[in-house]
């Protein structure tokens, strides 16, 4: 764990990867200094920033003023807010648009956003002429402990999520905390699910510290810049050792083989956020572990209370429209956790707990468990 961060106290976190290594930069107001160290890092580049309609109102002038100030020539693309523009149609218009801004091999696409934006841009990148650079810009409290870090990039297929993409590491991540003032709280909440996972997944002191000071992270204290800093520097070192999710990395899917099915029963809509769909991912998670006994009801409990506590839903009958054909049926669920990329030869892998604080990967997990656990949380009432 780092010491609590002062608000005036940038912090960077090295993401180790020999040749491709880049650093975070976490601090209030570090947009501000985008510019200045883009140029520092690639003198007489051209860029295109990606960004959404919704955050474009609050972050585009600023960052393109951090641009020019710096002497840098950019242009903007802004696409719709949400996953609607995670999809075919949304790579083809950014794409288009970058070969319209006669963005180059040694020119910088720019992900200026949360997480959608950051795997849409991040993919148009690594497609673009076969290969352009990227900096990520995460607006979101998700993005900013998650997806920004790692080179994930990709899109959403109507039959699941995330099923097609690209590992495309960005050149630099710069996390200013202070744009996360102008998220709704159900953004916010959304966004802390990540920062719990990795107090779950592989650090209880982390969970304990988060359990007592949660509040402070909400309300924007200096505990938020040290959970993000923390967050970051678990996944930098998990992403330095196994960059391409061949062991190690997949712990960090705590929670997501079944949120990613539910996002995709809800249609990857508003009604259920990709935080939300985690927390309660984590939360089943903990519960089948369990139910194997692998731990006690009482750590899967602490689990449960602690994302309760943060206004996370927990529970399958907590998502708009549980009673929906495709949400409540547990062969439709099934089916789509078929889809999952972690799925091999029709076994299904999971991330499951040994304990708050130790996650394991539990490979070649028998369906027929898993379908009686989901039809016996479907039962329980709303």
């Amino acid at each position: 764990m780092t010491a609590p961060l002062k608000h005036s106290d940038p912090v960077k976190v090295d993401v180790a990867l020999e040749d491709r290594a880049y650093d975070i930069v976490i601090g209030r107001g570090v947009l501000s200094s985008l510019g200045e160290r883009i140029a520092a890092l690639r003198p007489g580049v051209r860029t295109a920033v990606v960004t959404d309609r919704t955050v474009a109102k609050y972050w585009l002038e600023p960052a393109e003023a951090s641009l020019a100030a710096a002497g840098i020539p950019t242009s903007r693309i802004v696409v719709e807010e949400g996953e609607i523009s995670k999809t075919y149609a949304g790579l083809e218009k950014v794409s288009e648009a970058l070969i319209a801004a006669r963005i180059e091999r040694n020119d910088l696409v720019i992900a200026l956003g949360g997480g959608v934006v950051g795997d849409l841009a991040g993919f148009a990148a690594a497609i673009l002429r076969r290969g352009v650079d990227f900096v990520q810009v995460p607006t979101s409290l998700l993005a900013q402990v998650d997806s920004s870090v790692g080179g994930k990039t990709g899109i959403n297929s109507p039959q699941g999520k995330n099923l097609l993409g690209a590992f495309h590491q960005p050149v630099l991540v710069v996390a200013d905390t202070a744009v996360l003032d102008t998220l709704s709280p159900r953004q916010f909440r959304a966004g802390y699910a990540e920062v719990a996972k990795y107090g779950v997944l592989g650090d209880e002191a982390f969970f304990s510290w988060l359990e007592k000071n949660h509040s402070d992270i909400f309300k924007g204290g200096s505990a938020r810049e040290h959970a993000i800093a923390t967050s970051c520097r678990a996944k930098a070192g998990v992403v330095s050792r196994d960059e391409r999710e061949t062991g190690e990395r997949a712990l960090l899917n705590l929670g997501h083989t079944f949120g990613h099915a539910l996002e995709a029963a809800t249609g990857f809509s508003d009604r259920l956020f990709h935080g939300e769909g985690v927390a309660i991912g984590m939360t089943l998670a903990a519960q089948f572990s369990a139910k194997l006994g692998m731990i006690g009801e009482l750590e899967a409990a602490r689990v449960e209370r602690h994302l309760i506590e943060a206004g996370l839903p927990t529970r399958l009958q907590d998502i708009a429209g549980f009673a929906q054909e495709g949400l409540a049926d547990a062969d439709a669920l099934m089916a789509l956790m078929a889809q999952d990329k972690k799925v091999k030869r029709g076994k299904l892998t999971f991330i499951l707990l040994e304990a708050v604080g130790r996650a394991v990967i539990a490979k070649d997990v028998e369906p027929a468990p898993v379908r009686d656990f989901l039809e016996d949380k479907l039962a329980q009432k709303a």
